[in-house]
């Protein structure tokens, strides 16, 4: 929101804003991995450059990717996506429970930054919910709309049994939802509570909650909060060495296990609570790599399902927020 319009008072909000959470320069408490390191200013330059040129690549050449069987198009998303988050200079890392290959699914994750959206979509492809202004965003809202994105109108809470009717008939229909029920980024220091609205969808088309944990290293590099333009996000974070996206997908909750969806909202937030990744090292070059068992990596497969979208399909679906509490909603409710 900007400062002449209030927030709805029903919009989900966080405290997290550009200035307390994305400036920090160590770690955050209880974290043994090192602050952020700046990247000189060529590096950052080549990164940004390599960024935006990826995105643009992939956009160019997606009307194309519609002529290709759905796994063979689902297998190029997920590599496209793939490469833009490395371009940005950012190492991912996916652990945990082996992800479904095929059928519906909820997907919910707690949400941090923009990169969430391509993070989820190279690992367990779906349709987003987004807010409904992103279906008028030049380029991005027209990708949006050819791929399925599901819209919400924030200002009109009546509208809402809609999507999440048209979100069942999706998972109905075996295909996957992806939602951020927290309604709003926050740093990743801490996070907000999961709304229940849209587990009302897993609970009427009796599919499985696939929960997912997302974590970014150093904190605050990533955040995307508050009124954080998407320039100054960008540029923060190619400006910082040795950022790491942790992506741990959890054990599948069963919709039918419990008996209404503030209940299966409340299992998957603890869930999703409980799985706080260990802390991100990546060594300096040269250095030994530590002792222990590695973390089990996540094998990976295309998924052969036409509900699919474009990955950036929802990027930036944030309520503007006021000074005193900064707003990004995308699930309200």
């Amino acid at each position: 929101m900007n400062g002449t319009t209030a927030p709805s008072p029903w919009l989900p909000t966080a405290p997290c804003t550009p200035g307390r959470c994305t400036a920090h320069p160590g770690p955050a408490p209880g974290e043994e991995t090192p602050g952020a390191v700046a990247a000189g200013l060529v590096l950052a330059a080549v990164r940004l450059t390599a960024g935006i040129g990826s995105v643009l690549l992939g956009l160019l050449f997606a009307p194309a990717t519609g002529l290709l069987p759905a796994a063979a198009r689902l297998a190029l998303v997920r590599a496209w996506v793939r490469v833009v988050v490395r371009a940005f200079g950012v190492r991912v890392r996916f652990t945990g429970a082996a992800a479904p290959a095929a059928g519906p699914l909820l997907v919910v994750a707690n949400h941090v930054s923009w990169l969430d959206i391509p993070l989820l979509a190279a690992v367990l492809p779906g349709r987003m919910v987004a807010k409904a202004e992103v279906r008028h965003w030049p380029v991005l809202g027209t990708i949006a709309a050819l791929g399925g994105t599901l819209f919400i109108d924030r200002d009109r809470l009546r509208a809402l049994p809609g999507t999440v009717r048209a979100m069942a008939g999706t998972l109905a229909g075996g295909g996957r939802v992806i939602a951020f029920p927290e309604g709003s980024t926050w740093c990743g220091r801490a996070g907000g509570r999961f709304r229940p609205a849209v587990f009302q969808a897993a609970l009427d088309s009796g599919t499985d909650v696939q929960p997912v944990r997302i974590d970014f290293r150093p904190t605050g590099a990533a955040a995307y909060v508050g009124d954080d333009p998407l320039g100054a996000s960008l540029w923060r974070l190619v400006a910082t060495r040795r950022v790491t996206a942790d992506v741990r997908i959890l054990d599948p909750i069963a919709g039918g296990g419990h008996p209404d969806r503030r209940s299966l909202a409340a299992a998957a937030e603890r869930a999703v609570a409980a799985a706080v990744t260990p802390a991100l090292v990546i060594p300096a070059p040269g250095t030994p790599a530590p002792s222990g068992p590695a973390p089990r990596v996540v094998a990976q497969r295309a998924v052969a399902s036409d509900s699919a979208n474009l990955p950036f399909s929802s990027v930036h679906q944030r309520a503007r927020s006021s000074p005193a509490s900064a707003s990004s909603s995308r699930t309200p409710a």
